[in-house]
Parts: structure tokens; sequence; C-alpha cells
């Protein structure tokens, strides 16, 4: 979501802002004037009771509240006078509302969006939820409200954008939820659509090839075999005797070639864009069994991966009140816009996500009638679409219609390199399939009530995983989980016969589950956890590779009695142990065809080896390399079916074919004469090839060929991606950090970690957590950055908020 709301940012501001907002930046009365109230006292409609709000040193509040509601307004206020911009974006972004804001730039971003609906469903949720739920969402908005209207002057930002900011309502926080879905969800449905070309130009033998279930590098926490590359024979699929389009073997052979000597250059961008996004942007986490720790307390630790700017995704926030002759006592991070603690503890059990990347979104060709295009086939018979007028406010220009197609499966939401019409099937499209149960974890005080909780709750579809402090620890998955009937859901097809459907959600005892494993350890990366029955209810949306998850677990069982540091080490760990094997690999190609000494061929061998330093460090010159050769190898494999792919669908995504590398090694490996490139002598001259490539890159001083020199990272609010001149109020400066996208430490050059934790329920005091950028949106508050330099270094900084440094007291009366 970070990620997307930069372009669009990016698009409008060169449209709306001039220098003269620097004058406003430098410090003007009215942009200061929207500093947050960091101490005294405020007046907040509906309080109960006075709430005290104490911030420490990093500008971390703890909240201490009479009751849950109290809480939710203190930490509305909290929300707005920190952050409202960002929670403005969210829910405009799922609403389809950021033309109203920021003008026509936006528009075909709200039309995308329009489509889905969302205001109506949160306006449902809202209506369906639980007389409890709905009034902590009406105190949460009010609190969000009183917030904006405590400050001084309006958020700088709508400042720059003469704009006034827009009250908060309580289906406001269900969009927030929403545009996370968007976010989440839906890279497996871009995936589906891109199949469609592959499964109608490419034999079957190639798509098995394609796309395997399963691959040599996986770490599921459930050993059920699936089947990995399966390397087809010359009768399934021979490259030799393939024709596309009716073009001759030669004559395709000369464009691809071409197209293979004008191959991107692989260092090009952002590094850890090579990666497919479920590899570069996903999430770690892990937990291990009390009786295995140095403790005796059950451990776990997340560190979500996603794009990265300021503010940062995650607010911090403690929050105390009494309740059942106990204190309730809450510490983690919140989602601004929504009133639930995302991760963290209760000090009774402890819990945390990453992406599942399983499937929850499905395709569906659409069948017009061939008598009445306005109709479509169902199993019913035809119908007519359900045409649906929306109504798009642009700033700054006269409002647009839109008229969205409906069908009983969902939106018409693309179309196919054919041009038939694609419904989206979505269970975020539905609306029972979200709701506020989340906000019962902060009572749980077992594993089993977490897991039950987990089976309910109505979030984009995750990996669960929790930890309590009886030392006990679970994994199940969280969201909603469709139930298929009459295929796998890995490639669009037509359900107009009722062959192909929906059959309802998965029912909490249905849901695969994980407690008390018996070697003490979960763990999960956005990888393929589960087999059998399992994976088939789950599905596939587009699992990673799995190096990622191999390496954690491998580390977890290597490790004696860990404690909280150990497991922040294993989230800092960027030792390259899955490109040491492309490494070796190309090692070998060498020892069969020794390089002239002093040949480019020879710096790399001798670079790679002398100079191995095994890690994703800036000033490594030998990952760098090796890295390459990697990405150097799938090029030389893949772009002989590439091309004619995006020749025929010119929004076809590389890495809509996720297991690219899987393939790639087990070509090299078994070398299959059929499945060579014509361009090539033998599969060695792939290695060899890229190695020259690789070289070629380095240029004449390859020893400046440094990972840093490639992968820098950028953390800036999105302001300064149009006026560079802002960047000293909003922008950190550039870092080289180490990491990449095939290790625990994931780091791109605007993605990353953010947020590193680590906690034993009912030993928070131990905890650890640090994130990019600060607590604050405003450039001039004194945490707007604070804390950055502790998550750039990996320095294990409490869970828990310091002493008081401001204290704020909010009272109702």
């Amino acid at each position: 979501m970070k990620r997307r709301l930069l372009r669009i940012l990016a698009i409008v501001l060169g449209s709306v802002l001039g220098l003269a907002v620097l004058a406003v930046i430098a410090g003007t009365v009215g942009v200061r004037g929207s500093l947050p109230r960091l101490a005294g006292r405020a007046h907040v409609a509906g309080l109960e009771e006075a709430v005290r709000i104490d911030r420490d040193d990093l500008g971390v509040p703890f909240i201490q509240a009479a009751n849950r509601p109290d809480a939710a307004r203190a930490l509305g206020y909290l929300h707005a006078q920190d952050r409202f911009f960002q929670m403005d974006l969210q829910r405009r972004l799922a609403a389809g509302e950021l033309a109203a804001l920021m003008g026509p730039a936006l528009l075909e971003t709200d039309r995308d969006h329009r489509r889905h609906g969302f205001q109506d469903l949160a306006r449902q949720v809202v209506a369906a939820a639980s007389p409890s739920d709905r009034a902590l969402l009406k105190a949460y908005a009010a609190g969000v409200n009183a917030g904006l209207a405590d400050l001084r002057a309006r958020p700088f930002e709508y400042w720059l954008l003469r704009q006034k900011p827009a009250a908060w309502r309580p289906e406001d926080t269900v969009l927030s939820l929403y545009a996370m879905a968007i976010d989440l969800s839906l890279s497996g449905a871009v995936e589906e659509r891109d199949r469609v070309v592959v499964r109608e130009l490419l034999p079957a033998g190639a798509q098995a090839l394609l796309f395997p279930r399963g691959n040599r590098w996986e770490a599921p926490l459930q050993d059920d075999p699936v089947s990995g590359v399966v390397i087809p024979d010359s009768a399934a699929f021979d490259l030799r005797r393939w024709k596309f389009s009716g073009m001759t073997w030669q004559a395709f052979h000369d464009s691809v070639r071409q197209a293979a000597d004008a191959a991107a250059d692989p260092s090009g961008g952002d590094a850890a864009d090579q990666v497919p996004p479920h590899d570069r942007a996903g999430s770690n986490n892990w937990a291990v069994a009390g009786r295995l720790t140095a403790h005796g307390g059950a451990l776990i630790a997340s560190d979500m991966h996603l794009a990265l700017s300021l503010p940062n995704t995650w607010y911090r926030v403690r929050m105390a009140w009494p309740e059942d002759d106990a204190v309730r006592d809450l510490v983690g991070v919140t989602l601004p816009g929504t009133p639930l603690l995302v991760a963290g503890s209760n000090g009774q059990v402890a819990w945390c996500y990453t992406n599942s990347q399983s499937d929850t979104a499905d395709l569906v060709i659409v069948e017009t009638d061939s008598t009445d295009a306005s109709r479509y086939l169902t199993p019913d018979g035809p119908r007519p679409f359900d045409r649906r007028r929306e109504v798009i406010a642009v700033a700054g220009a006269a409002p647009d219609t839109l008229w969205a197609e409906w069908t009983i499966w969902g939106p018409v939401w693309k179309t196919d390199y054919k041009g038939r019409k694609l419904a989206l099937r979505w269970t975020a499209h539905d609306a029972t399939s979200s709701n506020l149960a989340l906000q019962r974890l902060e009572t749980v005080a077992t594993i089993d009530e977490a897991l039950d909780v987990a089976a309910v709750a109505g979030i984009p579809q995750q990996n669960f995983v929790c930890a309590d402090a009886d030392g006990r620890i679970g994994w199940t998955i969280i969201g909603a989980i469709p139930r298929r009937e009459g295929w796998d859901g890995r490639a669009p097809s037509s359900w107009s016969d009722g062959a192909h459907r929906w059959t309802g959600y998965a029912t909490p005892d249905e849901r695969p589950r994980i407690v008390d494993p018996p070697e003490g350890r979960l763990w999960t990366a956005n990888n393929r956890v589960v087999g059998g029955a399992d994976l088939d209810l789950l599905g596939e949306g587009g699992y990673a590779t799995g190096p990622r998850a191999r390496q954690i677990r491998d580390a977890l069982r290597a490790l004696d009695h860990p404690d909280e540091e150990d497991m922040l080490a294993l989230q800092l760990d960027d030792r390259a142990v899955f490109v040491q094997e492309w490494r070796d690999l190309a090692l070998q190609v060498l020892e069969r065809h020794p390089p002239a000494p002093g040949s480019p061929r020879d710096v790399w061998r001798r670079t790679v080896t002398e100079r191995w330093e095994g890690r994703a460090v800036p000033s490594s010159v030998s990952y760098y390399m090796a890295r390459n050769v990697m990405w150097g190898c799938v090029d030389g494999v893949f772009e002989v079916l590439l091309r004619p792919l995006r020749a025929r669908d010119p929004q076809f995504h590389d890495w809509s074919l996720p297991y690219r590398l899987a393939v790639t090694w087990e070509l090299l490996e078994q070398q299959p004469p059929h499945l060579l490139a014509p361009w090539h002598v033998d599969w060695d001259d792939v290695v060899l090839q890229a190695i020259d490539r690789v070289m070629a890159q380095a240029g004449d001083h390859p020893e400046t060929f440094t990972w840093a020199t490639h992968h820098e990272t950028v953390i800036a609010h999105p302001f300064t991606q149009i006026l560079p001149q802002l960047s000293r109020w909003l922008a950190l400066p550039p870092a080289h950090l180490p990491g990449d996208g095939m290790m625990p430490r994931v780091q791109g050059g605007r993605s990353g970690a953010s947020n590193r934790m680590v906690v034993s329920p009912g030993r928070e005091q131990d905890g650890i957590f640090h994130m990019p950028g600060g607590q604050s949106g405003h450039p001039f508050s004194p945490y707007f950055t604070k804390g950055h330099t502790d998550w750039m270094e990996g320095n294990p900084t409490p869970l828990l908020p310091g002493p008081a440094v401001h204290t704020l007291v909010l009272e109702g009366r």
C-alpha cells in the first residue's frame, strides 16, 4: 500500500505544488501549528474519565484509561495528531476518493478502486457489527476528530495541497482494512490473469514446468510431500520444434536472441525488485516453545516487510485499563485508522503475522451472451450486467462518472490478453469476511483461545503465530478461506455452467492449525506452510520460493536455549546461504571450462572465492557478482519463453512465474537438450554467458562493483519525489544497509522490515522493538525520525515505552 501511495503522490504533486511551499516548510506558523500536543490538558468529548498519556523519549505513548472505549478515544486522538494524512490516504485509496483530494491525476486510480464497492461494504460491516464493536468504532472516530480539531492548524500536507481534511467516520476504519487487503491480497489475482496467456499459448508440458507446486528449497511446517519441478520430456515440450504464432524457428530464434542481447541490466533500479513481490516484500515470523529457551518462556519474533516511507506504516503504543479486578495491559503496534492492536502482547499471549500468500481471489472468465452484449452467461441462464453508477469527485475539475459492471461473482475487474472480461471473486467483496473480532485477542489467556479468535477474525488472510505465558506456541491461518469446487483456482476459468464455484468459507474446524509442535518451533516467511488437503484448501496465491524460510528454520534448529537477543540476531541475518549455492554452481562450471588467467571470467572466479564474505553487506563485491550471475542464469533460461508471452500480452509480468529460480536450477542440473535456448552451446554456456554479462556490467574497475553501489535505501515522505528541495525536512539520508530478498534480513531500495519485534508473553520488560522512521508524521516533531538509527543498526531497544518525558491528560468534561 505504501508503494502504491508513493507512486500516486508522485503523479499529482508536480501539478499542485510550487516553490512557494519551501517557505511554508521552512517554518510558517501554519505548518508549525499542526504539531501534536505533547503535554498539558485537552478536551475529548465522550470520555467517561480522564485519560493519562505518557510519552517516552521516542515519543511512544502509554495510554492509561478507565475502560476500553476511553482507550480507543485516546488512541484515535493520538493517531489524528501524529498521522492523520496517512489515515486519510488509506481510506481514500480503498474508497476511490483520492482525486477529490489531489485532482485529476488520481482519477484512473479512483476508477480502478471504486469498482470494488468498498464504501458500501464498509457501511455494511459497521451495520452488522456487534453493539460493543460499533461502540468501539464510534469512540475511536470521536477521538480522531477530537485530535484533528485540537491541532492549531490543519496537518501540513493539506496546506501544501490547499485542501481541508474531512472528518473521520466509523466506516473509515473498515476502509483502512480494505486498503491493506488491496496491498496484501491482490498480487495473486494479477498472477492468475497472466496465466491465461500461458495456459492458452504454451503446451501442457511447458505449463507443468513453469508452475510446480513445490521446490527443493521449501521449509513447510507440514512435511506432506508435494510435486517439485517436473522436467517434461521432448514429446511433451521441445523448444527445438516449438513454433509461436506461425513463426519459423529461425525467425523466432533471431527475435528472441536480439531481446536476450539487449536484456536489461539486472543491477538497475531497486536491487530487490529482481525478486518476485512475495519474496521481497513479505514478512518473517517464528516462535520457540518455552522448554527450549534460555528463560523458559516462549518467544515470538516478527518483522513485517512493507514499502518504507515517512511516516512508517505502524504506530507504537502501550495501552492499559482496569478490567475484572485486574489491569489489561497491551503493548505492540497499531495501524493508524484502526483502534486495534495489530501485533504485540497482552501479557498472557503474544501474536504476529506474515502474509500467507494463499489464494483468496479467483478470476472468472465472463462469457458474454452472443445475442446480447449487455448480458452474460450464468448457471441459471443469461443475466444482465449489474451496472452501478459511481460519481467520483475531482479537485479542480468536474466530477467523473463511472459505470462499474458487476456479475453474480463480483465486479468486472480486468480483461485478459484476448479482451475477455474477467470478474473478480474475492473474499474482500463479502461483507461477512470483515469484522472487528481481532479485538478479542486483547483478552485471550492461552494460545487455544487466540487460535479460536483467529478462526473467526475478519482481516486480510495471514499466517498467525502466537505464544502464551505457559510456554506454548501455535499457528493457524487468520482471515476468510474460500472453499472451491471443480478446480484448484490456479488459473482463470469460466463459471457459467456451475462446474467451478465457491461453496462458502471454511469453518473453524476445517482450518489448518498446529499446536505445540513436537520440535518446539514454528516459522513462516510467505512460503508454502502446509501440504495435502490443507494445501488444497488454502490454494496457491504465489508462495515465496522458500530459501528465506529454510534459512530461518535451520538457524532456529541450531540455536541452543535462545533468548530475545538471539531472535533479533536471526532477524538481522544477512548470510548469503542461497546465493552461495548459485556461486558454487557457477564455480563448478568454471572448473569444467577453465578461464584464461586475467580474463573477465577469471576475475569473477577469484573475486567470489578469495573475497567471499558470504553476506549481503554493502561493501561486498563478491556477493553482488554472485547474485547477478544467479539472475543472469534465470534470464538465460526464461527469455526464450517470456519473449513470446510478452509479445502477445504486453501486461504480462515476469514475476507471475514465481518459481523461476527453482525451474532454472533444475534445468541447469538436469540439462535437458530439448529445453536449451538455441543461442546456447550447452547448459554450461547459460552460466558462462551470465558471468560474461556481469563482468561487462562491472566494467574496468570491478573492485567498485559493490552491493552498496547498486543497493541504496531511500526512506522519505512521498512529497520529496517531485520536489527534492523538501528532502531537507522530509527525507532521511540515503543509506547502504545489509540484506536482500532471499534471506531473513529482507532489504530493498524502498522496502524492508517495517518493524522488528521480539517478545515473550509475561516478560515484556525484556522485549525488543524498533522500526524505521519515528512515531510522528510531522517533520518538525522531535519524534519524526527518533529511533530510526536503532532500526538501521539493529540495536536491541526495548519493546515497552521508557520513563515519561511528556504527560498529556485528556478530559471529557
